[in-house]
């Protein structure tokens, strides 16, 4: 607002002014060009963001005429006069969707310059006045309506207005990179139908004048405010579009039941179903600008919720958050043998929740047996517990046994299988390293109840204590034999010792009020005084042994370590190989944006079907997989390309990095790193070897 003279306040004058308009009519219009100031960033959609713009563009051109999609706010300020006379229009906010669009728009324009047509005539020409600004008598060519920064503006002007010299060497640019998948996804028959989608986007155009604080505005468009988490962003996209009284009905019978199962887990509740449901986890990783992994996945599997379907769906919904419940809360199942394995399955977290989700709600649905479930928990125990003795992370797991249970328990089994370390390992491992949750491990070793404070999983009965028959810092009059003290070890012995305490062989459980009593003493009046008192047999018999040091912690860990082999047997049937160098399936492969440093050493090497590939990088990777399976398995790659409009064309139609294939097509090397990688992993699976191939990531992949 502003203040007359006179000190009346006129509520009609203002610095800051906002209206709805049509994107395309607002870009087309004449007379001005839109700036990006210096300070802006540098352009950053990748191949994603373009796909899911493109999606939207095909629904709203879908829909009735009257019928169109909201793209957000864009703010700009008037500037001067460019040097040609245009206005100019500074872009403070919408940079990113702008020249996506003006991307878009090009690529729809060049496809349709190869059409004579009078129609596709007249659609370039209506894309022309968007995209150009014609020359107002500065003797200069056009340029486009969009001006970049002038450190990028040449490669997006030769991008939009196809300036690029035929012999210029392929470069890497996301202007590029985006264009080209758009020329890619639009065909000649579908330029149009684009059109006029983009024809019904619109925003609200908020202008600033000269006197107002754009910076401030800014911020406040972008940074007031809790953002909406995946949860809240699903439950809206949910509920949009029905009635009020169909909202009603949703929310109390579906949605607020699924709020009270899960709790504070709500948002993990929605990771693991997708995770469950998709056998997919790289791609809920989220984390990028304006990306929203869960909600993003979520909208991809439900992209259609009218009320009849989404009755459908919130149904089961419904009953797997109410699945969900009972693994947080195991005590809530009325099977004693399955609660417990729940309880033990929580020590280890909740990263299985979506193989176990599965296994359990397939049990309440009676499609298999309490046995059957029973087993499946006891594998994810001794897969979790055996990576975890032998120090191999347990990241990045759950995926692949999830693909691997919708074949079946035989094939869950042996994808476990080939992921559990060997007898062998297990035993190296635990003569020297320490116990990982000893008292899970003890309490099941003595058949004690005893789970090591999972989420939601307190002990039964009487809580016990973790005790070290060997102090991890023994005082100096502590002794093992009763004869010779701490301080007359020679330091290797001390050493030794120290270096055992914390292995299976020297732990015990013992009851509270024991374990305060023993805290101080000597072996051998812990032996006399304590050890027989206690209630658990295994402690109890440390009492037969005289004298404690190194050769009875390695006695002891050899026998506890052959009961603990058998307690937690190797899942699946004998013979299985077993991944002993940390492969990951291609599957499951981490989905980069752009081209990260140290790209060109992301992995070791590769394991194509039994065949060892010294390939470094994603995109060798891409070029190699699509070559290979175009001579082994053309049928395949072309019914892949057909439904993704890529990556192999008829001929180069666009300037980039370009390889010839047999028979003449050509297959296009100019895409960023994430659409390469989902490339892969798609025409793999449609040749079905996706289950085959392996990378290796090497330290400096590990550390990206």
């Amino acid at each position: 607002m502003s203040t007359d003279v006179t000190g009346t306040t006129d509520p009609t004058a203002t610095n800051v002014s906002a209206q709805a308009v049509n994107t395309v009519g607002w870009l087309s219009a004449p007379g001005t060009a839109i700036v990006v100031p210096v300070y802006q960033r540098q352009y950053r959609w990748d191949i994603g963001r373009c796909e899911q713009l493109l999606s939207d563009v095909r629904a709203v051109a879908d829909f009735a005429d009257r019928h169109t999609h909201f793209i957000g706010s864009i703010l700009s300020q008037a500037g001067g006069r460019t040097g040609d006379g245009t206005g100019e229009l500074v872009l403070i906010d919408g940079q990113q969707r702008i020249t996506t669009l003006m991307l878009l728009a090009a690529a729809v324009q060049h496809t349709l310059l190869a059409d004579p047509s009078p129609a596709a005539r007249a659609t370039v020409a209506e894309i022309a006045d968007l995209l150009v600004r014609p020359d107002q008598g500065g003797g200069e060519a056009p340029r486009t309506t969009l001006r970049p920064h002038r450190a990028w503006a040449q490669v997006f002007e030769s991008v939009v207005l196809g300036r690029a010299p035929s012999g210029e060497p392929a470069r890497d640019s996301r202007f590029d990179d985006n264009y080209a998948f758009f020329r890619s996804q639009v065909g000649a028959d579908e330029a149009p139908r684009i059109w006029r989608g983009l024809s019904k986007l619109e925003h609200v155009a908020i202008s600033v004048g000269p006197d107002a604080n754009a910076q401030q505005i800014f911020e406040s468009l972008n940074s007031t405010g809790e953002p909406l988490r995946d949860h809240e962003l699903i439950h809206n996209y949910v509920l949009m579009g029905l009635s009020h009284a169909e909202q009603v009905e949703v929310e109390d019978r579906f949605w607020a039941p699924i709020e009270q199962a899960t709790g504070e887990a709500i948002g993990r509740f929605w990771r693991h179903y997708l995770v469950m449901t998709t056998g997919r986890e790289a791609v809920l990783a989220g984390g990028g600008s304006g990306e929203r992994g869960v909600y993003d996945v979520f909208r991809h599997r439900f992209p259609r919720l009218d009320r009849a379907t989404l009755l459908e769906h919130a149904t089961e919904w419904l009953e797997f958050a109410r699945a969900y419940q009972v693994l947080l809360e195991p005590d809530r199942e009325a099977d004693p043998r399955i609660a417990r394995e729940l309880h033990h399955v929580n020590v280890f977290g909740h990263g299985m929740y979506p193989l176990v989700l599965r296994a359990y709600h397939d049990h309440t649905s009676g499609r298999v047996d309490a046995q059957r479930l029973l087993r499946t928990l006891e594998d994810v125990q001794a897969l979790l517990l055996r990576r975890t003795v032998v120090e191999i992370g347990t990241d990045r797991l759950v995926a692949r046994l999830c693909r691997a249970s919708e074949q079946g328990p035989e094939a869950l089994a042996r994808a476990m299988a080939r992921i559990t370390p060997s007898d062998e390992r297990v035993r190296i491992s635990l003569k020297y390293r320490p116990l990982p949750h000893p008292r899970y491990v003890l309490g099941r070793l003595a058949d004690a109840d005893v789970p090591d404070g999972g989420a939601g999983a307190p002990a039964a009965g009487q809580p016990l204590d973790v005790e070290h028959v060997v102090p991890l810092e023994p005082g100096e009059t502590w002794t093992g034999d009763g004869i010779r003290r701490w301080a007359q070890y020679s330091e290797d012995e001390q050493n030794a010792h120290r270096a055992l305490a914390g292995t299976v062989g020297n732990l015990a459980l013992l009851e509270p009020p024991l374990a305060d009593r023993a805290a101080d003493l000597s072996y051998p009046e812990k032996r006399d005084t304590v050890y027989p008192r206690s209630a658990v047999p295994a402690t109890a018999a440390l009492a037969g042994t005289p004298a404690w040091g190194t050769a009875q912690i390695a006695e002891r860990t050899a026998r506890l370590t052959a009961q603990l082999l058998r307690t937690w047997a190797r899942p699946g049937p004998a013979g299985v190989p077993i991944d002993d160098d940390g492969l990951t399936p291609v599957l499951d492969a981490r989905l980069r944006r752009g081209w990260p440093r140290g790209w060109q050493r992301e992995f070791d090497y590769v394991e194509y079907c039994g065949e060892h590939w010294e390939v470094h990088d994603v995109q060798y990777l891409f070029n190699r997989v699509f070559k290979r399976l175009w001579a082994d398995a053309r049928s395949d790659v072309e019914a892949f390309v057909a439904r993704r409009g890529g990556p192999i064309f008829d001929a180069p139609a666009w300037q980039g990095h370009w390889d010839e294939l047999a028979g003449g097509r050509h297959l296009y090397m100019g895409w960023d790193s994430r659409y390469m990688l989902t490339a892969v992993q798609g025409v793999l699976e449609q040749a079905g070897l996706a289950t085959e191939v392996y990378v290796k990531y090497s330290y400096i992949g590990d550390a990206m």
